[in-house]
């Protein structure tokens, strides 16, 4: 490896892996609340007759149970628009730190919940959990992207998903009722994340803060100087120095950039909306139908063992995202999400066919468990972890903050909404609801293929700069115009 910014370093790699810790958590919250759904709705009809000696209606475990599983969501829509709040006053590192202190709450409430006999603790947890993973969702692919060099950007930006993935892998494991997911220790499994939090308290202050905020937003040009060259591991670098102050110098020229003036200047609103769809593209792509209702989607085509089916989707997802790794600096986001999302509306096309034709040919079981792990594998090679990284590269320092929070917000609505509507979706679609999907997927790619520009191999001022120059145009530049353009080539 040369000293230009290419090598990983241990303070490098020990500072990614301990934000990703953050989206670890996130993943194990999306995915824990689901295998012992029926343990859970059975501790709510006990509590329900203890407290008004009479069983609970259908309607009213399923709005108790719809709450519960809705709440992370909630509270990522709340925690997500609360990013920029934090990073700029606090810092990316103190920031991380801070939030655990949510995730410890949200242990203690479900937690204890059972031992209450207190479905609202429960709930309130979740909603907790969910804003502490909603500002994970902000903090983490910000602070990765600002500490990893150029050339390594997109390689460690997917290590955010390979967390998200690797989490709810680790819930479906636990949930088996053999280990977690059983009548009596269901609290632990909801309040495991009490873990993950007290690991990364102890590592954080091993970990240097990100060298653009000490910077660009502390002015303290030695401090991160001698931050970069721990993450280097080389005593030049003076080409990261030189890219910083260029964003700094940036930064002075353009005022501090609120949410409303993302939307009304010219030159934020074609980023920001190329952001907002690229959220929507991963959400609404079915992902999240897959991960809340596998094991019914699986039980439904006949699968015996659906829980066994679903951890093997579990694995899927956490393999290709160790795919997505090694190729996203060689092919490029661009390409790749475009070649996620058209695999996905293959594998959605496929996984209607066998649900439709499941009566008449019983072997269009296994070709549905086939098109979910096709499903879920494109997903990883693409719109899974590009989103989350790529807004962090379209945005200068100034509006990041705020585009991020932006990002994050629609992202965990079109989450809410796929995660609440799907089910009763399903019940007047039947097999054909993935054709929705389909249809999506296909507008997300002629989108990315018109609109998305490749970011790979440039810094952060050269990809604002091209959106600046089509800005002042008042034209939107071809994403094509912007491909052709090197990582060092004036835009």
């Amino acid at each position: 490896m040369d000293s230009g910014g290419k090598q990983v370093t241990l303070p490098l790699l020990l500072a990614v892996g301990t934000a990703v810790i953050g989206s670890l958590q996130f993943g194990y919250n999306t995915g824990v609340i689901n295998a012992p759904q029926q343990i859970i709705e059975a501790f709510y009809n006990e509590t329900w007759f203890d407290r008004y000696e009479t069983q609970i209606t259908k309607t009213n475990l399923i709005t108790l149970w719809s709450i519960s599983v809705s709440m992370f969501s909630v509270g990522g829509i709340f925690g997500s628009f609360s990013v920029g709040l934090f990073v700029n006053r606090f810092g990316r590192k103190n920031s991380m730190f801070m939030a655990n202190v949510l995730a410890f709450i949200s242990a203690a409430l479900m937690g204890f919940s059972k031992l209450a006999a207190s479905w609202e603790m429960l709930m309130v947890g979740r909603f907790v959990i969910g804003l502490y993973s909603g500002l994970s969702t902000g903090f983490v692919p910000m602070y990765v992207g600002e500490v990893s060099p150029t050339s390594l950007r997109g390689a460690l930006g997917t290590l955010h998903q390979l967390g998200i993935v690797t989490g709810i892998l680790i819930a479906q494991v636990f949930g088996m009722e053999s280990l977690l997911g059983n009548a009596d220790l269901w609290p632990l499994l909801l309040s495991f994340t009490f873990i993950p939090a007290v690991v990364q308290c102890i590592m954080l202050p091993f970990c240097p803060e990100s060298p653009r905020f000490l910077l660009i937003n502390r002015n303290e040009e030695a401090k991160a100087k001698t931050v970069l060259k721990k993450l280097r591991g080389t005593t030049d670098v003076g080409a990261d120095m030189q890219e910083m102050k260029e964003e700094s110098r940036q930064m002075m020229r353009e005022k501090k950039v609120t949410i409303p003036e993302l939307f009304r200047s010219p030159v934020y609103r074609q980023p920001m909306f190329i952001a907002i769809m690229l959220q929507l593209s991963q959400q609404l792509s079915g992902i999240n139908a897959i991960f809340y209702y596998s094991t019914r989607i699986f039980k439904k085509a006949g699968v015996s063992q659906p829980v066994y089916a679903t951890i093997g989707a579990g694995v899927v997802n956490t393999a290709f995202t160790v795919v997505s790794l090694f190729v996203v600096e060689r092919a490029g986001r661009r390409s790749l999400h475009m070649l996620g999302l058209v695999g996905m509306a293959a594998s959605a096309v496929l996984m209607t066919i066998a649900l439709a034709l499941l009566e008449k040919l019983k072997w269009m079981s296994y070709l549905s468990i086939v098109a979910i792990f096709g499903f879920v594998a494109f997903f990883e090679i693409g719109p899974g972890p590009i989103p989350w990284f790529i807004v962090a590269e379209l945005f200068s320092q100034g509006p990041r903050p705020s585009a991020m929070a932006v990002a994050g917000f629609c992202n965990w609505t079109a989450n809410f909404i796929v995660g609440m509507g799907f089910q009763y979706v399903e019940e007047i679609c039947g097999p054909y609801v993935f054709v929705i999907f389909t249809i999506l997927l296909l507008f997300f790619f002629v989108f990315t293929y018109f609109k998305v520009p490749e970011t790979k191999g440039r810094t952060f001022d050269e990809i604002s700069a091209g959106f600046r120059q089509s800005g002042a145009a008042g034209a939107e530049k071809h994403p094509e115009e912007l491909n052709s353009l090197g990582a060092d080539s004036p835009l």
